[in-house]
């Protein structure tokens, strides 16, 4: 059965995507997520929502998809993964290869999920993260995939596949865009898009949301995504 993975800004949204009837939610703490402005819950919240999720059966899934920089990699990874390790969490989801590499040593048997933040477009790039570390068990591929190249993406790697089914856009891949930071000193790859894409620019010929993609809605594709063997529907949110 497809797993349908829920996002959550908010212990409270968690809440309502469990109650909902999602299989499993996903969601960022305090640090090294790439939605530093939602309402990330603090430690003690998110050990409770960890708990609420394995009360009814649920799944959870940490975002740690941010780059991270050397002092970040050691003391700072291992303090804020620490106690939801120990508390039973299901899984992180990752960009970053050191981080990947880094979590395979420090937190053994936790499952590893290569974020769409990490650009795979193929099966064989998919193949070649996951032999970085230890404990991947799942990769998110681009989201500028079509169908037909999903299905072949599944046809050909061992990892479980999770794709995106609703929600927004990147006008460009996903992990590879410089313009927040260009235009507003906030870097979208650190988890601080400012999302310049989505504004109204004046061209001078006629004025649009010319960077702006429309959003993603895949219900007439559930069906053939099913077939293809994909593990998890995604929504996007957060």
């Amino acid at each position: 059965m497809t797993e349908l993975l829920a996002p959550a800004g908010s212990v409270e949204a968690l809440k309502s995507a469990v109650n909902a009837g999602c299989d499993a939610v996903y969601i960022g703490g305090r640090m090294f997520g790439a939605r530093a402005y939602a309402n990330n819950p603090d430690r003690d919240e998110l050990l409770g929502a960890i708990d609420h999720c394995h009360l009814f059966d649920k799944k959870l899934y940490l975002t740690v998809n941010t780059l991270l920089k050397n002092d970040e990699l050691t003391d700072s990874l291992y303090d804020f993964l620490r106690p939801y390790y120990e508390e039973g969490l299901d899984g992180v989801i990752v960009s970053d290869p050191g981080v990947m590499k880094a979590v395979s040593l420090l937190f053994p048997g936790l499952p590893i999920h290569i974020s769409t933040q990490a650009s795979v477009t193929s099966a064989e790039g998919a193949r070649v993260i996951a032999g970085l570390a230890e404990g991947i068990t799942r990769v998110v591929p681009a989201r500028e995939l079509s169908i037909e190249e999903i299905e072949l993406f599944k046809k050909n790697t061992d990892l479980e596949v999770e794709v995106f089914v609703h929600g927004a856009m990147c006008v460009c891949y996903s992990g590879q865009c410089l313009m927040s930071s260009i235009a507003g000193g906030r870097s979208g790859n650190r988890g601080r898009c400012a999302q310049p894409c989505r504004k109204n620019y004046d061209t001078g010929v006629n004025d649009s949301f010319i960077l702006s993609c429309k959003d993603m809605c895949t219900i007439p594709a559930i069906g053939r995504l099913m077939r293809a063997g994909v593990d998890s529907f995604k929504i996007e949110g957060r």
